[in-house]
């Protein structure tokens, strides 16, 4: 069957759409809207034609995509900016006609490499929403409390006194705020029973917690995608690589930038809670200590452990037992 590629840059308010379908380019701009994106689909829907549809991840800007490409059989992609980037080579200037090009052309040549994309459920939907807001209100209120802490050097101004007395007004709305999103998010969960299931196996690995366990359904969509330990370990930024050519470049094997750092401040939490607590990882962490080794090191193995056992959890459909023979 014949097959056209179609890049999707996406802003606020439009789309910007390349077709390139034998080597012809053709372009269109549409409103970022479902009713737009819903009357261009359907034009191409009634066409005998395979289409592979890619666009980057841009947040909440998506929604209307996502929406609208649900109800289609086309091979929809969701690439990584930084991917296609690093793809074209030397590129000087860009235009958002341009860059959609430019991630047609991406998924021209790489598509067999990428998994296609599938709709999350409304319950994960609903998370990746709740605990987005939640972190920003959490920011927030860490700045707010900053801001105390630097004004008590001059407390004994009656501005600043009123100044700090708004602050902690606030702060208290925000932690009101909050406590009312995770219990939201606790309703979400409880709406889907394998969710519900998959995080009370995954909370009894030592260090994993609620925000860990949120975080994890959020990035693996559900334990649809990313599923492989290797990968989501790759993907969170723990896994170290060797730097080395011919015999003027040999480093010590390091940790990538280019990862998902939310989740692995998350998992960084959970591996310090871990070592704290009597269990196997506490263990391996203090034996690798006492033998010489980095404890910033060791705490990022422990991360990578953590990773492994909770998908192992989900894969085995079972419990932690504190009894693993660590290496």
């Amino acid at each position: 069957m014949k097959s056209i590629y179609v890049g999707i840059d996406i802003s606020k308010k439009t789309l910007d759409i390349c077709l390139i379908d034998q080597g012809l380019e053709s372009y269109f701009k549409i409103t970022n809207t479902i009713k737009s994106v819903a009357k261009f689909f359907k034009g191409l829907a009634e066409k005998q034609v395979q289409f592979f549809v890619a666009m980057e991840n841009t947040g909440h800007y998506n929604y209307n995509l996502y929406e609208v490409l649900k109800c289609y059989s086309f091979k929809v992609y969701v690439v990584d900016s930084r991917h296609v980037k690093k793809s074209i080579g030397l590129a000087r200037g860009k235009n958002d006609k341009v860059d959609a090009k430019r991630i047609a052309i991406f998924i021209e040549r790489n598509h067999q490499d990428f998994q296609c994309w599938k709709p999350a459920s409304k319950q994960v939907q609903a998370i990746k929403i709740l605990l987005s807001q939640r972190r920003h209100k959490v920011k927030a209120r860490q700045g707010l409390k900053q801001q105390n802490k630097e004004l008590k050097i001059m407390k004994d101004l009656a501005c600043v006194k009123k100044i700090i007395s708004i602050n902690m007004e606030q702060i208290k709305q925000l932690t009101s705020h909050i406590k009312t999103l995770e219990k939201l998010i606790e309703l979400e969960i409880k709406e889907d029973k394998e969710l519900h299931q998959n995080i009370k196996r995954i909370k009894t690995v030592p260090g994993i917690g609620p925000i860990s366990a949120w975080s994890l359904v959020v990035k693996t969509e559900g334990f649809t995608r990313l599923t492989d330990p290797r990968k989501l370990a790759c993907f969170t930024g723990v896994v170290p690589f060797e730097q080395q050519s011919g015999t003027s470049l040999k480093t010590k094997p390091r940790v990538s930038k280019m990862a998902d750092k939310q989740l692995k401040c998350v998992l960084q939490m959970a591996a310090m809670r871990a070592v704290r607590m009597e269990n196997d990882l506490q263990k391996f962490y203090l034996r690798k200590v006492k033998e010489g080794k980095n404890k910033m090191s060791v705490l990022n193995a422990v991360r990578n452990k953590l990773i492994h056992i909770t998908m192992a959890l989900i894969k085995n459909q079972t419990f932690y037992q504190n009894r693993l023979q660590m290496s």
